[in-house]
């Protein structure tokens, strides 16, 4: 078991399972919504699904946009990724397609949104991002994806004063 499905399932995620994906969606810093586009199903398809999740190492399915949230909890998944410097990821508007919407939760077997998603693993909603955040295993999870959270140069210009 990988050490997000692993966080996850200690957080108390009821059945972390499969990966998700879609083609054609946007870019946080970009506008616009998620798109339903190509063929293997709709937008809403396992198989559509799964490919979104593999299009980015971090995917946010979302109420609104990264520069627009229309929730609290999407707001603070975006909130979260910003402070660690985290700013090429994936995110897709779950409120522009409800084929999307209850797509992702039935494979993730997950009954809320936001959704994160590094690299095609569920990792879980807002409260999971945020324990990670608070005990440090996000820092240790962007590393795996060749991300360097930007806490850890704030912690060295800490140190320096």
């Amino acid at each position: 078991m990988s050490g997000v499905v692993r966080m996850a399932w200690r957080l108390g995620a009821a059945a972390v399972r499969g990966r998700a994906g879609r083609p054609l969606s946007q870019t946080a810093g970009e506008g616009g919504g998620a798109t339903a586009e190509g063929s293997g199903g709709g937008s809403g398809s396992r198989e559509a699904i799964e490919r979104l999740v593999r299009e980015h190492p971090v995917v946010v399915f979302m109420k609104g946009s990264p520069e627009q949230p229309l929730c609290g909890f999407s707001n603070a998944v975006v909130q979260i990724l910003r402070l660690h410097g985290v700013e090429d990821y994936r995110a897709h508007d779950v409120l522009q397609d409800p084929d999307l919407r209850q797509g992702i939760k039935n494979y993730s077997n997950w009954p809320t949104i936001p959704q994160v998603y590094l690299n095609g693993e569920f990792v879980g909603g807002c409260d999971i991002l945020l324990q990670m955040h608070q005990n440090g295993d996000l820092v240790e999870e962007l590393k795996k994806l060749g991300i360097r959270s930007a806490l850890l140069d704030a912690e060295k210009d800490q140190d320096k004063k």
